[in-house]
């Protein structure tokens, strides 16, 4: 069983899918695995220490030749993994609806590729659930660089030139992301608030010491999908909410937006007439831009003004944490491949509840139901 680690050829990605840590791990399950070159340097992990993991460090063409199994953070190009075996497993982020011309491009190859993003959210998949790790750095990040481009203090103060009023940060969008921003914005000072559409997120707000904003009396709006991801709000919830949030907002010094919904263009949260009712000086961080947005005007890969607010779009924000990202990254999928190890055969072998819902093609067709609707 050969495992291979490629180099992330994605502009701006600096993660890398195994470290010295999970090489160690694979070959003591009984693999051999094999290392592009370079491809940890982005995540301050060199060469040689792959090599003192027990791992071999080759150009991609060696790499590649021959794999069981192909790990990478985003999806590779069919052509720059010629050479792995048949079937070979694709095992990655693979982004499968923005990404659609790759997927048939791996069923035409003939491989097997297992989108990780796709892993259910059930208890036994927590340690492989690429989407949370990933989500909690970013909610990390996004504060950090909300207070970047903040130009004032986020704490209070209380000095004898006067007093330094605490930042207010508001986060839109409570799942693991959301949690993380808010619990990050109180450590650095803020006074924090926060909404979500699912009822049952009231009470994670309150117990991080934040103040929880949410629609009342509008009946029957839960919120909740499968999965634990958000689902689109009827037209009366979303009027309310939009009220809301405007008497909100305009009191805010730093906002932050996280609401993503699978497969579908990131909702709308705020408009162009409520970022025009901010103070000036005031920054939203989109961390959806690249799925479309929360922000109106937000653009991805840019910091832009306007009416005197910052919107900070960062594309691939867990990138901007690479080494702590790629630990955590490399560790759902070590937790993920070794949880279905067979000793007898020497590798993993999937079970129903899991394998049919991150495999996206096999025997050179597109079989995940999520991709044929």
């Amino acid at each position: 069983m050969k495992i291979a680690v490629l180099k992330e050829q994605a502009s701006g990605e600096q993660r890398v899918a195994a470290t010295p840590e999970t090489v160690k791990k694979f070959i003591g399950l009984g693999a051999q695995v094999a290392v592009e070159a370079g491809a940890g340097v982005t995540a301050s992990v060199a060469d040689a220490d792959y090599a003192a993991a027990g791992a071999s460090v080759g150009d991609r063409a060696a790499t590649v030749a021959g794999a069981d199994i192909v790990l990478g953070v985003q999806g590779p190009d069919v052509a720059s993994i010629a050479g792995a075996g048949p079937g070979a497993w694709i095992v990655a982020g693979l982004n499968p609806f923005g990404e659609r011309a790759r997927v048939d491009a791996y069923a035409a190859a003939g491989y097997e590729a297992l989108a990780m993003e796709f892993m259910p959210r059930i208890t036994r998949a927590q340690s492989m659930d690429i989407l949370s790790s990933q989500s909690n750095l970013s909610g990390y990040k996004a504060v950090l660089d909300a207070a970047s481009e903040y130009g004032k203090a986020f704490p209070m103060m209380m000095t004898a030139a006067g007093t330094v009023s605490a930042a207010r940060a508001f986060i839109m969008g409570v799942g693991v992301a959301g949690l993380q921003a808010i619990a990050t914005a109180r450590r650095l000072g803020a006074q924090v608030s926060a909404t979500d559409v699912r009822a049952a997120t009231r009470e994670q707000i309150e117990s991080l010491g934040a103040k929880a904003i949410f629609v009342e009396k509008v009946a029957g709006i839960e919120g909740e999908g499968s999965g634990g991801y958000a689902t689109e709000m009827s037209d009366e919830y979303k009027a309310a909410q939009a009220e809301l949030i405007s008497s909100h907002i305009a009191k805010q010094d730093i906002v932050i937006t996280t609401a993503l919904i699978p497969g579908r263009p990131a909702p709308r949260l705020i408009s162009d007439a409520q970022i025009a009712s901010m103070k000036p000086g005031s920054v939203i961080v989109d961390l959806a831009v690249e799925q479309g947005g929360n922000v109106e005007g937000a653009v991805a890969g840019e910091v832009v003004m306007r009416h005197g607010v910052k919107i900070v779009g960062h594309r691939n924000v867990p990138s901007r944490l690479a080494t702590d990202a790629s630990a955590l990254f490399s560790r759902n999928l070590f937790n993920f491949l070794s949880a279905f190890w067979d000793k007898d055969k020497g590798a993993p072998v999937l079970d129903e509840e899991i394998g049919n819902a991150i495999r996206l093609t096999q025997g050179g067709k597109v079989v995940n139901e999520r991709l044929l609707g």
